[in-house]
């Protein structure tokens, strides 16, 4: 009889904690909406601007997104709270281009500049992208046409390509004609696309001919970069400035990745499109240390040009907070198995670069201060001091943010693992 007691209450204490267990783990705190995207930056400024307007803004379908509500929460999505932020120039639009990699790793260029000389600079995006489409069609040559030609690449693009060409300041080349405001890429990177299409079907494979062809376009659209520049009444190259005046060594950089498919503690490749040279200067670690890395270089006053996905339900541009709802996975849940298998289904992809600036501590956890180049983080009031930021929170970063590069001296004891 007591035998038979003591089953029965063992069987009802078994019976509640399943119960309790499926009343935590059955039911979703955070909850979703489908929200109706409004016309913002993008359509009311780079458009105007570009002069397509009436093409563009022909009536359309709605566009709606599926994406968390955040409406009732407690979210650190004013700039002022972010005391431990670092020095940066403003936010920049990128405009209708592809070209985030270059404003995010030179926006944090631009700060390493100050932390390591105190000087406020504002350098040119558009001198490194000229030279990165030359360095792309010299590539697709070489390789009779099997080389990616399109505007997206890495942050480490930025670093490559001034230790060949240098760099200049940004009132040196715009890369604006016409009186423009911003940046519009789409025709010219048309026609680049279509001389390109006619060489490889022709089999015109002339590398010196196929460059100047593709300057020539550039030089209509954006003008051509300069050789020269005066700085205190003194003639200097790009690499002069960049050796002495900035003062910077572009070999002093390195990408910290975080995913399982490639050894961890070794340089290896990335493996995305945007990485069309096949570059394999990533040095992959484990998730957890990759966060705890991450924490600790902007503690040590050091910020980050930081890569990944924004085309989650959590991304909110209303707010410009990114969170993982737990409707995705818990939080708890998120290890290198769950980043390596949105990765690998392709569900976190390679979308955007942005500069990490600054941070907070909320509830034991970061919230982190991005300065953004696109237009999503562009829809608030642009006198706002939130304008052109995003606010993303730690369990974000951890899922979604695949890499980000850093001064190799912040790391330089994982470095030596």
């Amino acid at each position: 009889m007591r035998s038979a007691m003591n089953t029965k209450n063992l069987g009802g204490i078994v019976l509640a904690a399943l119960f309790a267990s499926l009343s935590v783990y059955g039911q979703n705190k955070d909850k979703a909406i489908f929200r109706v995207n409004e016309p913002g930056f993008y359509q009311n400024s780079i458009l105007k601007d570009a002069r397509e307007v009436e093409e563009k803004a022909a009536p359309a379908k709605e566009n709606r997104s599926f994406v968390v509500d955040m409406s009732d929460m407690q979210l650190p999505n004013k700039t002022d709270l972010y005391k431990n932020q670092q020095w940066h120039n403003a936010p920049l639009s990128q405009g209708n281009t592809g070209t985030c990699w270059c404003f995010s790793t030179t926006s944090m260029l631009e700060t390493e500049a100050y932390r390591i000389n105190k000087i406020q600079v504002k350098l040119s995006e558009i001198y490194t992208v000229y030279w990165e489409y030359v360095e792309k069609v010299r590539r697709y040559v070489r390789e009779r046409g099997n080389s990616a030609f399109e505007e997206g690449s890495e942050g480490n693009a930025v670093t490559r390509i001034w230790k060949n060409y240098g760099i200049v300041p940004a009132a040196d080349y715009t890369g604006l004609l016409n009186d423009r405001k911003y940046h519009n890429h789409e025709a010219m990177m048309k026609e680049m696309k279509d001389y390109l299409e006619s060489v490889e079907e022709t089999s015109a494979w002339d590398e010196e001919r196929t460059i100047a062809t593709i300057q020539s376009i550039m030089n209509h659209y954006m003008g051509e970069p300069p050789s020269e520049i005066v700085v205190n009444g003194k003639k200097i190259t790009p690499l002069q400035y960049l050796r002495d005046i900035l003062r910077i060594n572009p070999d002093d950089y390195i990408d910290i990745l975080s995913y399982m498919q490639e050894p961890f503690y070794q340089m290896v490749e990335y493996k995305v499109p945007d990485n069309w040279w096949h570059s394999t200067d990533y040095f992959n670690v484990p998730l957890d240390v990759y966060m705890e890395t991450l924490k600790k270089v902007v503690r040590d006053g050091y910020t980050v040009s930081i890569g990944g996905d924004v085309s989650e339900p959590g991304f909110d541009r209303k707010t410009q907070c990114a969170i993982v709802p737990d409707f995705d996975i818990p939080v708890t849940y998120i290890n290198d198995d769950a980043r390596q298998f949105r990765f690998t289904n392709k569900t976190t992809t390679d979308d955007h670069g942005m500069h990490l600036v600054g941070y907070l501590e909320k509830d034991g956890k970061d919230w982190y201060l991005i300065k953004d180049s696109s237009s999503g983080s562009r829809n608030n009031a642009s006198d706002a001091p939130e304008f052109g930021y995003y606010f993303f929170s730690e369990d974000y970063v951890k899922l979604k943010m695949m890499g980000f590069m850093v001064h190799k001296d912040a790391v330089k004891e994982l470095l030596k693992k």
